[in-house]
């Protein structure tokens, strides 16, 4: 049974006076003045065939807002348990039944299940009062890109392979647990793909890791015709719901298979040179894309296009599918920015990488009075801004958004997700997003 908010709040909830529980009231001050979200909250977390009946459980109000803890002061669900139980004034933020004390699991369980169309509805909630309070109009933005890292090692061809074969193995071992008397015919090979998996990382010579990746991908192979077999067998069994289920992931897992031992046979048996687009860098977080930004290192996440204000806000977060120049991005990110406030910033800064003669028309055609570009790309001032002297204040300007990305990657966990998953992914950028967002509103009511 789920409760919206929670019914009786103690009457010993005491915030420390410290700067972060000072902070910390605000924030929860905020919260209280907007319970609306708290609906959308309680939508995501009501799901579907569950009897409303049973243990009374965390209130989406308590949920939410220890989501916001977690993000706040970037900690573990184990952390958040623990302080959730020693402090005073996260127990008076998080609005707990009086001596309830969630477990890590219960947390886990109840925040990953608040969807990132929620937590952008709570950003768009957060930038309408703002707007109303003259903390951020929205009349000057800046906008840049960034990349946030998938949880995922580096990637490798042997390692990936290694992967397929364990994990080919563990649906062999549950399919063998579903035909029950019926015994399947396979081998557990997983001895020697971790074997040659292993050598391979610490061989030298092109011609010996060849000969050791031809064996690597043989027994993955095998293993797969294993997995292909037991599929068939298991569908002239019966069906049921675990069948169903069982065969959905190994489906799923299949395709992801084959594309790990082509690539592998092209890039290391054939010499061939495999597109971005073309790559699995995981079987376990299909989704990530390969990102190189200029001649930087490899990173393997999303590119973010973000949006910020004058007052450190941020206006818009926009988690893009591969890896886009920048240039194409500019325009769809001022069409969000008209609809987030019904008209279009009157003045825009950006980085040289967004900049374009195409974007510049654009814009000015869309309403924008002066466009800034940190490089000018062959394009001159006049063409932009409306003075020199206004070119340079929304360059200096520009600048701010380095500082602001530097900030969310440090203090709110964006540089790394540790939530798995595409879903989980944007619900985790979202919800740091709030979390930042929640705070800079907080200091600039203060101040």
């Amino acid at each position: 049974m789920r409760q919206k908010r929670t019914v009786q709040s103690s009457i010993f909830d005491v915030y420390a006076e410290h700067d972060i529980g000072r902070e910390l009231k605000a924030m929860s001050d905020w919260l209280d003045a907007h319970s609306e979200m708290l609906e959308w909250v309680a939508e995501d977390l009501c799901r579907p065939n569950i009897q409303h009946t049973g243990r009374i459980g965390l209130s989406a109000e308590s949920i939410l807002r220890c989501a916001i803890l977690k993000q706040y002061r970037q900690l573990s669900y184990e952390e958040l348990a623990f302080f959730l139980e020693d402090s005073l004034s996260l127990q008076a933020f998080a609005r707990l039944p009086f001596s309830f004390r969630p477990k890590k699991s219960a947390l886990q369980a109840g925040i990953s299940s608040i969807r990132d169309e929620s937590w952008e509805r709570i950003n768009q909630l957060i930038l309408k009062v703002a707007r109303q309070e003259k903390i951020e109009t929205g009349r000057m933005v800046r906008v840049d890109s960034t990349v946030t890292q998938a949880p995922i090692l580096i990637p490798s061809d042997s390692n990936l392979l290694w992967d397929a074969v364990r994990i080919q193995v563990r649906l062999l071992q549950q399919a063998q647990i579903l035909a029950g008397d019926t015994r399947l015919d396979w081998h557990d090979h997983r001895r020697v793909a971790k074997n040659r998996a292993h050598i391979i990382q610490f061989s030298w010579g092109k011609n010996k890791k060849q000969q050791l990746y031809r064996d690597l991908i043989k027994v993955t192979r095998n293993t797969l015709g294993y997995l292909g077999r037991a599929q068939l067998r298991l569908g002239l069994i019966h069906q049921d719901t675990a069948l169903i289920a069982w065969q959905a992931q190994a489906s799923h897992y299949q395709g992801l298979i084959e594309r790990v031992i082509d690539q592998a046979e092209r890039r290391v048996l054939k010499g061939e040179q495999v597109p971005a687009a073309d790559k699995v860098v995981s079987l376990f977080e299909e989704h990530t894309d390969i990102i190189v930004k200029g001649s930087r290192d490899v990173q393997y996440g999303h590119k973010l296009n973000l949006a910020t204000g004058r007052s450190g806000l941020v206006l818009d977060v926009v988690i893009e599918d591969g890896n886009p120049a920048d240039s194409e991005r500019f325009i769809p990110l001022l069409e969000r920015q008209i609809e987030i406030y019904g008209r279009a910033p009157r003045q825009m800064a950006a980085d040289g990488g967004y900049a374009s003669k195409y974007n510049v028309q654009q814009a000015k055609a869309k309403g924008v009075k002066d466009v800034a570009f940190h490089k000018k790309k062959g394009l001159r001032v006049e063409q932009m801004t409306k003075s020199d002297w206004v070119y340079r204040k929304l360059r200096n300007f520009r600048a701010g958004v380095e500082a602001g990305i530097s900030y969310l990657k440090r203090s709110y966990g964006l540089g790394r997700c540790t939530w798995k998953g595409l879903s989980h992914f944007k619900a985790y950028i979202w919800s740091s997003v709030v979390a930042h967002n929640l705070a800079v509103f907080s200091r600039h009511q203060a101040a």
